[in-house]
């Protein structure tokens, strides 16, 4: 492909993602000249499509067929952002948000609305875009969606992540072209410098100058690489890049290639994201095809080619020495530092290595400018943050954020609350790595440098929010017991510090804790911090030093009084039925598994705490909320 033809290509759909990115009036005149009526995206990420939403797009196609609707588009996209929704489905240019769709949902929206002179079937749309006076608010005035600004996940939801097309008519491989071109190998890692990029995996080293050092490191042979496996508990930012916009990430990939001087790229990716894997695989392809991977990239003279390693689900293979070992064939393990990847890395070569979310910030910046990203943000945590949010929270989902987004905007305008009016008690930002954020911390500006000031760390982007019933000497073991699991084993730091550390916790959630737990368990966690091998290791402490930072009084009450505050440490509770609630309707007597329950019908029941085995069927159950545990 030429440069003529790369930007014919991107010309000729054009207009038909410009209205996808444009709610309602101009949208609809702007359709007038794509030759559809209407386009109908539908998410095919991996959580509407675990909700069946391939099923609905096979609906929609079948109703088409039928009704002889020629002049509608179907798109099959990656994520909108609010998975809790799914599958959803969006109609432009209405902008009409449809939400939990099925087949028989979508057969009645091609009937009622797709066809000619149809109008939008107000009962399936998502219940926050229907006003009190009947009118339909637009998807993209969704308070979830406008305090977000959307970067890396630009093209997430917008375009058909299978067709390089529309990839291209969006925007794809500009930022290549420009490179190739106009710009020298210093001057783009002049702009990314000036841009304050900071790596997106964790660590937040800066990317300018990780590429920098590669390319001055001597050699003629070095490497680009992608870090995509993403192994924090909850985590699916990079997944969704992946599955929504792969091609950005072929295109930072390449532009890094000609920067430092590499000719060849590896993309780690987990093996247990299979749409992941079967969109890279196709973009590649479609990448090779065009001329945009492999000789002569647009006639420029550059040669660069990108290959695929699977993993194998190892969470220390997060870990940049010991991805790369792994792609190299040998066992996934971390080896000492320095030297660092720049200067030796992949098959002993200089060697860059970046993050999904981190690539797919490159092209953004190379074609609007270092000033531009630069002013977005915190003056030392630039651009914006994607953020994987779930846990206690309505709105579960993918969130894309300026740097220093407050946690309450993130939780309340953006995630419309916590489910039931339950109290905020703190949230969980770093996965396994990091640490947790209470609430007396909620209006914490969201960047690099604040959250480690206060205990925790941004780390890739997994953000669990916690409510008042939540257990936090509960939520440090349940890291532990993930870290302990996951430890390579290389290191005895690591290896026995995280066992030590899951022994005592378990023992203080069974009730069994003694004086002097929790001072064990800093010394334990001292001794992992200073001599582990790597990040694993040496962050797996922190959960359990954070929440007995800011929540020792709950940590006391397990240990002294033999209680959890919050009901949830099954060795510490007792389940009572309240004789002044009890209707006798005898429901938690014949759910109960082990027939712990007895009673007459119309009188109060009672527990026999011998036979109980806490399972909480008995709760589960009643509808006089008579049961109580404490």
């Amino acid at each position: 492909m030429t440069v003529e033809e790369l930007e014919k290509k991107a010309a000729a759909k054009a207009d038909l993602i410009k209205v996808r990115r444009i709610i309602k009036s101009q949208a609809e005149e702007l359709a007038k000249n794509t030759g559809y009526r209407k386009q109908v995206l539908v998410c095919g990420g991996t959580g509407c499509t675990s909700s069946h939403s391939l099923e609905v797009i096979a609906e929609l196609e079948k109703c088409f067929e039928e009704l002889g609707i020629d002049d509608v588009l179907i798109v099959k996209t990656g994520c909108f952002g609010l998975c809790a929704l799914g599958p959803i489905m969006i109609v432009y240019p209405d902008g009409a948000f449809y939400s939990q769709m099925t087949p028989e949902h979508a057969r009645t929206v091609a009937k009622q609305h797709l066809v000619k002179g149809g109008s939008i079937v107000k009962e399936l749309l998502y219940a926050d875009t229907v006003q009190s006076d009947g009118s339909v608010l637009p998807f993209g005035e969704l308070p979830f969606y406008k305090h977000q600004m959307r970067i890396a996940l630009r093209n997430c939801g917008v375009i058909a992540a299978e067709d390089i097309d529309e990839a291209i008519a969006a925007g794809d491989y500009m930022a290549l072209k420009k490179v190739l071109f106009d710009m020298t190998p210093n001057e783009v890692i002049d702009e990314i410098k000036a841009s304050g990029l900071r790596g997106r995996g964790g660590a937040g080293f800066p990317t300018g100058f990780k590429w920098q050092f590669s390319k001055q490191a001597p050699g003629d042979e070095k490497y680009i690489c992608c870090n995509a496996d993403e192994g924090d508990p909850g985590a699916f930012m990079d997944r969704s890049v992946l599955e929504g916009d792969p091609h950005t990430v072929l295109e930072a990939m390449t532009i890094a290639g000609y920067t430092v001087g590499a000719h060849e790229g590896y993309i780690y990716v987990r093996a247990e994201y299979p749409i992941a894997v079967e969109r890279l695989n196709i973009a590649i392809a479609q990448a090779r095809e065009a001329g945009l991977l492999g000789k002569n990239i647009l006639g420029s003279g550059f040669d660069f080619d990108i290959q695929l390693r699977l993993g194998a689900g190892a969470f220390v293979c997060g870990e940049e020495t010991a991805l790369m070992t792994s792609i190299e064939g040998k066992r996934g393990e971390p080896h000492p530092r320095p030297p660092y990847s720049a200067q030796c890395g992949l098959f002993g070569k200089p060697t860059v290595l970046n993050n999904v979310e981190t690539w797919a910030n490159i092209a953004p910046i190379i074609l609007n400018g270092a000033k531009w990203f630069a002013s977005i943000g915190e003056p030392n945590s630039t651009g914006t943050k994607v953020f994987a949010v779930g846990g206690k929270i309505h709105n579960v989902g993918l969130v894309e954020v300026p740097m220093g987004t407050t946690l309450r905007t993130i939780i309340y305008d953006i995630g419309g609350g916590i489910p039931g009016g339950k109290a905020f008690k703190a949230a969980q930002t770093g996965g396994p790595s990091g640490g947790c954020i209470p609430a007396e911390n909620i209006d914490v500006k969201m960047d690099f440098d604040n959250l480690v000031a206060i205990g925790s760390m941004m780390g890739s982007g997994g953000l669990i929010v916690m409510d008042e019933d939540t257990c936090m000497v509960d939520i440090a073991k349940f890291y532990l017991e993930f870290t302990a699991d996951e430890s390579c084993g290389k290191c005895t730091p690591c290896r026995i510090g995280t066992k030590r550390l899951l022994e005592i916790l378990t023992k203080i959630t069974d009730g069994k804790g003694e004086e002097g737990d929790m001072e064990r368990i800093k010394e334990i966690a001292e001794h992992m911090k200073s001599s582990s091998l790597c990040a694993l290791g040496q962050s797996a402490p922190n959960p359990v030093l954070s929440t007995i930072a800011h929540f020792e009084d709950e940590y006391k009450a397990h240990i002294y009084d033999k209680h959890c505050p919050a009901g949830v440490c099954k060795a510490m509770l007792n389940y009572y039925i309240d004789a002044n609630k009890c209707r006798g309707c005898t429901l938690c007597a014949r759910n109960c598994p082990v027939g712990a329950i007895s009673g007459a019908v119309k009188s109060p029941h009672e527990i026999d705490l011998t036979k109980c085995i806490k399972c909480g069927q008995c709760i589960a159950h009643c509808k006089f909320n008579a049961i109580e545990k404490r």
